[in-house]
């Protein structure tokens, strides 16, 4: 499909399926390169890196666990700042080599507040890997060691970002095109 209607939006495709897949197996190459040696415990934040978790997860070639936690920072299409945490970390985090996973890092509030979690809980190493990464909007200090791919301040959707729900499921990425009128 080469526009999608979500909620009276159309969307345009902005990077293909095919794209995504080279650029997670690039930062599968370098996760498994530089960190051979440490099984890190992947922390996957839901619900939108799901998709880029499995796929990153079939490719990493190394030792490592995975777990889950889900935060929220989004309304509508555009970033809250805040983030309230709906379901919390389980494992046991003091002394391990964590990687953090997300969809997206825009102005980098959820990055920040999981960090700052993991580093009260005893991480040894944080380090955070994400599909997209919007460095004009981003505003906080935590060092983005695993960029898949690099892409202006727009609102996305699909392969796992959502516009209010909607979206998720697509396997290309989608930018907002325009908003549809109605008829009178």
């Amino acid at each position: 499909m080469s526009n999608v209607i979500l909620h009276g939006h159309s969307f345009k495709i902005k990077i293909t399926a095919s794209e995504i897949n080279k650029a997670v197996a690039d930062v599968a190459r370098q996760i498994n390169s530089n960190l051979k040696d440490k099984k890190p415990l992947f922390l996957a934040v839901l619900n939108g890196s799901f998709m880029f978790a499995s796929d990153l997860m079939k490719k990493i070639k190394i030792d490592c666990e995975i777990s889950f936690i889900k935060v929220a920072s989004y309304e509508g299409t555009s970033s809250t700042g805040s983030m309230k945490e709906l379901i919390g970390i389980n494992e046991d985090i003091k002394g391990r080599t964590v990687v953090i996973i997300e969809d997206i890092v825009d102005t980098g509030s959820t990055i920040e507040s999981v960090y700052k979690q993991l580093q009260e809980l005893g991480a040894s190493e944080i380090s955070v890997a994400t599909l997209l990464f919007k460095p004009d909007a981003y505003t906080k200090s935590v060092p983005i060691e695993y960029t898949a791919i690099v892409v202006p301040n727009d609102f996305l959707v699909g392969y796992g970002l959502d516009y209010d729900g909607l979206g998720r499921n697509l396997e290309d990425i989608y930018v907002l095109d325009y908003k549809i009128e109605e008829n009178k």
